[in-house]
């Protein structure tokens, strides 16, 4: 039985990892998107294509009988819809936050290293939830966020209006993790996903109708609209809802079944080495020795994190 929970904690734990992975080369597309068609805009439609691309999968799983936790009773359509709209709205909030923080001119090292504070937050909330981690997680988490300084900052590190809605949306991807942790193993996951795309696109749509298109004329509406007749935006809005949210958020939900909400935390962490390294081997951006140096801290902090230290749970 431990042979085979340490089997399921590692197959999570690389689910987790792949996640990172799709998340970091998928890193220029999302930004490509954002530029092109406007941040809010860009967040609704690839999570409203996210909760499309999961339908043929929720009914092929179904009809092959590896759906897990599929919901029966009453109470179980009401805790898949619970889950999925609370994971939908911190998700919303979230990303939202991250994208006025890069509105309000915070850079894009800054706003990777300040939200990846959520690795911080994400233990010290789960204390409150009796989530807790041993000594050699604690020493991951400080190592890892060392590591992340030197990958991702240039400058300094002043705290201003920006920054201070980045480590808002830090604090609110924490509970987005957290809430998938309270919700993972008692519902099907991909469910799951697939409502909290829904939830995100509406809540994403708000920011969108009050920034990115502004105005009810016609006119500007052209205007906004005018961005979908070119092949670049749909490129880049395709493969993040399908590979960024449809496969890397439900791959997040899955992973994180019986996995410690912290030790994915740290797992999840990895997409910012992913997505230097993509941009060293795919766009020939060359590496600094800082950054080589922040890439294995991060990778040694995940590893000792998860080495068998007696650990209390």
């Amino acid at each position: 039985m431990e042979r085979e929970n340490g089997t399921q904690r590692t197959t999570h734990s690389f689910l987790l990892v792949l996640t990172a992975l799709i998340w970091g080369t998928a890193f220029t597309a999302q930004s490509a998107g954002g530029d092109a068609a406007g941040p809010y805009t860009f967040n609704c439609i690839r999570s409203l294509i996210g909760a499309l691309v999961l339908l043929p999968v929720i009914r092929l799983s179904d009809r092959l009988g590896l759906t897990k936790h599929r919901p029966v009773s009453r109470s179980d359509w009401r805790r898949l819809i619970v889950g999925g709209t609370a994971c939908g709205a911190a998700l919303a909030l979230g990303s939202n936050l991250q994208q006025m923080g890069l509105y309000f001119g915070s850079s894009a090292g800054k706003a990777g290293f300040l939200t990846a504070c959520y690795m911080l937050i994400v233990p010290v909330l789960g204390l409150f939830f009796h989530k807790k981690c041993g000594w050699n997680v604690w020493i991951g988490i400080v190592a890892a966020v060392a590591g992340l300084y030197l990958l991702c900052m240039k400058g300094d590190l002043r705290i201003e209006f920006s920054d201070v809605l980045l480590l808002l949306c830090a604090f609110v991807f924490a509970v987005h993790i957290l809430v998938i942790d309270a919700f993972a193993e008692r519902v099907d996951g991909v469910r799951m996903s697939c409502i909290q795309f829904l939830v995100c696109g509406i809540c994403s749509a708000v920011p969108m109708y009050l920034v990115d298109i502004r105005h009810t004329h016609a006119a500007d509406i052209q205007a906004w609209a005018a961005v979908f007749a070119q092949p670049d935006a749909w490129i880049a809005i395709l493969y993040a809802g399908v590979l960024s949210c449809g496969v890397g958020y439900t791959l997040q939900i899955l992973g994180q079944q019986g996995v410690n909400p912290t030790i994915a935390s740290l797992l999840l962490s990895l997409e910012s080495v992913f997505s230097v390294l993509a941009g060293w081997v795919i766009l020939g951006e060359a590496l600094q020795g800082r950054e080589i140096l922040g890439c294995v801290l991060i990778f040694g902090a995940v590893v000792f994190a998860q080495l068998p230290f007696q650990t209390r749970q």
